[in-house]
Parts: structure tokens; C-alpha cells; sequence
């Protein structure tokens, strides 16, 4: 990473674990609603969908929206919204309200993440690693939601879940920052307008692959902590104790998923993390007691690797919208899973957790499946942006 644009890859970076601690948080508060709530499985996993639903329909319109006009604004606002849904919903005073909160949230973390991608994407001048350290700020985000919300609401109780809007305001504030910094400047200055034919069927392809990974990820973030507490035994520690290995492996994972491709290749590395997911789903959701913690942490380095690069793979599938690209593979697919925790909530209720994950373990094999056949996209042929000529709209 060059030193123009290691301040920005820095401050957005620190932005994105402001920002997607409150993605974490939302399942992280899931045993604490059932607890103190009595909400079923079916209920508390509604949660998890009204946190991802609206984010994940919005997040793509968003990404529309920055390919036509740029609007660094949305970031720090977006880090406000999505920490001010999270700390209100352990005070409001019904399961209605608890969902419009969660929901908001959900809508501004889908307002941040197609424009931090682009300028990330910037600032990171084509690196895979680059943009594995952005990325690497959502992971550490996710794994810091446990701990966090574990400090505040396990003292607390859900009534000290204001405390939990702390970090939003860092995160605006670094945002603000990483807008104003004139290496960012710089780096937007610089870069080039992609031209290209869009490759809607490749990327369609991916897209269903990054669904089944998000079904599975969604479906043990919402429910691992509930599942080890049952398996070893253990209390609310445990299950913590799980959550965070599930969010911290994501961190070396995804740091070398942007090593090995800079080496191996992109797709080469996805498809084989595609594969090891495979075992380790079937790890955790069979092998009884403590050994469970080891395949925990390999499904985390299983679902993470691929992580930024699905996002740079998406933008050079579609190198004419990588706003939109960013939109739907950080938003409508990642989000599509929590589609599925109503689901497997309900049939949790109807029969037991280890029978509604069950199903996790086919889905890296669907994912694996929709990747094959497809090319390492060829480098965008890019023109300076003095070039420019008025859009026109491709196939």
C-alpha cells in the first residue's frame, strides 16, 4: 500500500469497525432479548431479519446512487443511523418499536458501505491487500460487538443499551476525516473512469454464491451463541465466547484472503474457501462439547477469506457501476441471509437448533457450485477522468 493513500485506507478503515460493530451488535443482543424479553426463536431472529431486510433492499439503490453522483456526506451520517438504531432498541417498549430501531439501523449501514467501497477502492489503487485492510475494519468490527455488548448490557440490562451509541460518534468523527484528508482528494482526483462491458451473468453467479456464504454466516451469527451454550454447557460466556471467535477469525482471514490472491489469484482462493467451509459448517454443527471452538474459528476463516474479494470481483464484473456492484455485494447478497433466520427460528421451534443448522452445511456447497465456470475478469480499460464523456447506459 503506498504511502498516498495509507492515511485514507487508515481512517476508513478505523470507520468500518465503527460502523459494523452495530451489524454485530444486532445478533449479539439476540440472547439478551430472549432472556429478558421471553421472545422465542422465531421472534428473536425477526430481529435479525428487520436489521438486514430493509438494509439489504436499500443498499443496492445506494450504490446506484454514488456511480451517478459521489456523496462522501452519506459516511459519517450513515455511522450516526446506524449506531442511533442499535442504542435505542434495548429501551423502546415493544417488539414493534425494537424492529422499527434495528430497521433504521439497518438503513444507515446500508447508506455507508457502496460509497466507503468506492473511495476505498480509490484510495487502495487496485490492491487486493489494500482493500483486504478496509475490509479487515468491518471483521474487526463484528468481533468487537460480543465483548461490547456483553460489557454494557450484561451490567446494565438492555436499559443501557444508549451506552452502545459510542461508537457512532467515533466513527463520524474518523469519517468526517477520511472525507476531508487530501490523500483522499488526491486518489479521487486520480482515478480513472472504467470502461468496459458489464458481465451481468458472472456476476449474477457470484452474487448467489455470496448469498449461500451470507445465509450461513447470518444463520450462526443469529444462533451460535445459543447452539455452544446448549452443546458445552456454559453460560452466557460460552456463547460469547463462540460469537467472538465466529467475528475475530474474520480478521486474519480476511488479510489473507488479500495475500493469497495477490499471489494465487481471486477466484482460485475463493473457490477453496468455499470448499473448507463445507467441513467446518459440519464441525460445528456436529462435533459435540468444547471441540467445537476449533470449527468455529475455521468456518470464520472459511466465510472471511473471500471477503474483499468478492467485493473487487464484483466491481471488475461490472466495471461501468462499481457503486451498484458494491451495493449488492456488500449489501443485497451479504443481507439476503438474514432473509433465512426467520426460518431457521421457526424450525428451531418446531424441532431443535442442531436440526434448523443442519442446513448450513449444503449451502457452501451450492456457492462452490455457482463459481464454477467463471474467468478472473481482465483489468478495466480506464481513460483519465478529462475524458469523460456523458453516460450512457450499457447492457
Amino acid at each position: 500500500m503506498s504511502s498516498s493513500c495509507n492515511r485514507p485506507i487508515t481512517l476508513l478503515s478505523l470507520g468500518h469497525v465503527c460502523v459494523d460493530v452495530y451489524q454485530g451488535a444486532v445478533a449479539a443482543l439476540v440472547p439478551y432479548f430472549v432472556s429478558e424479553r421471553a421472545y422465542t426463536y422465531a421472534a428473536a431472529s425477526g430481529i435479525v431479519l428487520a436489521a438486514s431486510l430493509l438494509s439489504s433492499v436499500v443498499q443496492p439503490v445506494f450504490g446506484v446512487l454514488t456511480d451517478r453522483w459521489p456523496m462522501p456526506w452519506l459516511l459519517p451520517l450513515s455511522a450516526l443511523t446506524g449506531g442511533a438504531g442499535v442504542a435505542l432498541s434495548g429501551v423502546v417498549g415493544s417488539y414493534a418499536l425494537t424492529l422499527v430501531a434495528v430497521a433504521v439501523s439497518g438503513i444507515g449501514i446500508a447508506a455507508y458501505h457502496p460509497e466507503a467501497a468506492r473511495a476505498a477502492r480509490a484510495a487502495a489503487g487496485g490492491s487486493n491487500t489494500a482493500m483486504g485492510w478496509f475490509s479487515l475494519g468491518g471483521n474487526i468490527g463484528f468481533a468487537l460487538a460480543p465483548p461490547l455488548v456483553a460489557a454494557v448490557v450484561a451490567t446494565g440490562g438492555l436499559g443501557a443499551s444508549p451506552l452502545l451509541g459510542v461508537p457512532a460518534v467515533v466513527g463520524a468523527v474518523l469519517c468526517g476525516a477520511a472525507v476531508r484528508s487530501p490523500q483522499r482528494r488526491s486518489a479521487v482526483a486520480r482515478a480513472a473512469v472504467a470502461t468496459g462491458v458489464d458481465d451481468w451473468a458472472s456476476f449474477l453467479r457470484l452474487s448467489g454464491a455470496i448469498v449461500c456464504r451470507s445465509v450461513v454466516f447470518v444463520g450462526l451469527s443469529a444462533f451460535v451463541s445459543l447452539y455452544v451454550r446448549q452443546r458445552t454447557g456454559g453460560g452466557e460466556a460460552a456463547g460469547t465466547a463462540a460469537l467472538f471467535v465466529l467475528y475475530a477469525g474474520g480478521a486474519l482471514g480476511t488479510l489473507a484472503g488479500g495475500r493469497l490472491a495477490d499471489r494465487y489469484g481471486r477466484l482460485a482462493v475463493v473457490r477453496r474457501s468455499y470448499a473448507l467451509s463445507v467441513v467446518a459448517v459440519a464441525g460445528v454443527v456436529l462435533v459435540p462439547g468444547p471441540a467445537v471452538y476449533p470449527f468455529v474459528a475455521l468456518t470464520s476463516a472459511g466465510l472471511y477469506v473471500p471477503f474483499a474479494l468478492h467485493i473487487t470481483l464484483g466491481q471488475d464484473f461490472l466495471p461501468r457501476r462499481p457503486g451498484t456492484a458494491s451495493g449488492v455485494t456488500l449489501g443485497l447478497a451479504v443481507s439476503a441471509g438474514g432473509l433465512a433466520a426467520p426460518v431457521l427460528g421457526s424450525l428451531a421451534d418446531a424441532t431443535s437448533l442442531r436440526t434448523a443448522l443442519l442446513p448450513l452445511i449444503a449451502l457452501p456447497v451450492v456457492g462452490r457450485l455457482l463459481l464454477c465456470g467463471l474467468r478472473e475478469p481482465a483489468p478495466a480499460v480506464e481513460r483519465p477522468p478529462a475524458q469523460r464523456h456523458p453516460r450512457t447506459t450499457s447492457a
